[in-house]
């Protein structure tokens, strides 16, 4: 028999086999002799034994009594249900709304970065650095040739403490390299000293988002650090330099309060920065070079420069914990040694922990070079520490591969 409904394929109909049942029912796959499940259980119970019958209808009154049970709650829970789906699309719009905002703050964060590139390029414009003469005195001439070796690390220029801030952060820059030509000019009595391999250590900007409370401890903005105060303050550094070396080469890495945020790209970083403006405003001048490690998407924390048969590992030092944890400073560095940095080196300098430390490890030599900032109440607090402000100077001998002279210069 077949069956026409309006709107539907035409399906073969059959009456259904159980006893005293005359149903017709739609012939689909899972129904092939009986028009409901009660009609193939009553079907089952016949053929079986008095007391196999009677376990199977105990059963089957458990099933129906579940099966109502289950009805009534499903039907009790109406309400549940409904706001169940409510639920769902509430949460839907949120997920939505909340990626859209994602989305809208990292536009927001790109286009600050753009806006602020824009600004630098537009100050790079303003700065003016005049050419270096000579100036320098004759000294005597000598086989033993060394090269001086100066280390910028931890100025922040915008920190604002009881008795720091960026007009002495400049003050303390000047000081400093006036005790680099003075030392150089005592010891070119006995020495040639024709170069300069200037080291900078990182932290050179006082970011504005590092912790909740920065923008209380800073006197200016990053764009004031990266595009005006912080290329006048270390131009007039390294042309007084070239005034006094026949070349001079800068080694460049960042620290951590340089970065935008812990969530922009690793490579965005102030202190890059500040070092890609330096070697623009320099580009005229074929006696200086630079090295800046930078690479998309990755932070390059590390460098390693060689003057002759010396080579020196340069990180910031927050890779590391406080200089007194001994054991970890062992694992790391004679880690790095044995191939994590593929470039041999034989000793390493930080800075990031404002202290002047300098500790032996195997044959390696780790400096921990100070900063220009004093009284860091910071320090005071967490630390239980404070240090004079200072930075680290040494000279090298080219051939002998080693630390000829060295001294922490005082700068208060």
């Amino acid at each position: 028999m077949l069956l026409e409904r309006k709107g539907f394929e035409t399906l073969e109909t059959k009456i259904c086999a159980a006893i005293d049942c005359e149903n017709e029912y739609e012939l689909v796959p899972h129904n092939k002799r009986y028009c409901s499940l009660t009609c193939k259980r009553k079907m089952e119970n016949v053929r079986r034994g008095p007391l196999e019958r009677s376990f199977y209808e105990e059963e089957d009154e458990e099933e129906e009594e579940e099966i109502v049970e289950y009805t009534t709650t499903t039907s009790s829970a109406g309400s549940y249900n409904t706001n169940t789906t409510a639920n769902i699309q509430f949460l839907r719009s949120e997920t939505a709304r909340l990626t859209n905002l994602v989305n809208k703050h990292k536009k927001m964060a790109d286009e600050m970065l753009q806006t602020m590139y824009q600004a630098f390029s537009e100050n790079l414009k303003q700065i003016t650095v005049n050419p270096p003469r000579r100036t320098r005195q004759k000294t005597v001439s000598s086989d033993k040739v060394l090269v001086a070796n100066p280390s910028n690390s931890d100025t922040q220029l915008g920190k604002l403490t009881p008795t720091y801030n960026s007009d002495v952060a400049a003050e303390r820059v000047e000081l400093y390299t006036d005790k680099i030509l003075e030392t150089t000019q005592d010891l070119r009595w006995s020495r040639t000293i024709e170069k300069a391999n200037v080291w900078f250590l990182g932290d050179i900007v006082e970011g504005e988002g590092i912790f909740p409370t920065q923008p209380h401890v800073i006197d200016s903005s990053v764009y004031e650090q990266v595009a005006k105060n912080g290329p006048t303050i270390y131009a007039a550094q390294l042309r007084r330099l070239l005034e006094n070396f026949d070349e001079v080469h800068v080694t460049a890495i960042i620290g951590n309060h340089g970065r935008l945020s812990k969530y922009n790209n690793p490579e965005s970083n102030m202190d890059r920065m500040l070092y890609k403006i330096l070697e623009h405003i320099f580009a005229y001048e074929p006696r200086i070079s630079f090295s800046i490690p930078d690479g998309n998407g990755e932070s390059m924390f590390w460098a390693v420069d060689t003057i002759g048969n010396y080579s020196t590992l340069l990180i910031h030092g927050d890779q590391l914990p406080v200089p007194t944890s001994g054991v970890t400073y062992h694992r790391k560095i004679l880690g790095w040694k044995s191939g994590a940095i593929p470039v041999p080196f034989d000793d390493v300098i930080m800075g990031h922990w404002h202290q002047n430390t300098k500790m032996t490890i195997n044959q390696t030599i780790v400096r921990v070079a100070g900063s220009t900032e004093s009284y860091n109440t910071f320090a005071q607090e967490r630390l239980a520490c404070m240090s004079r402000p200072s930075q680290h100077l040494q000279f090298i001998d080219p051939v002998r591969g080693a630390v000829e002279w060295e001294s922490d210069i005082y700068l208060d």
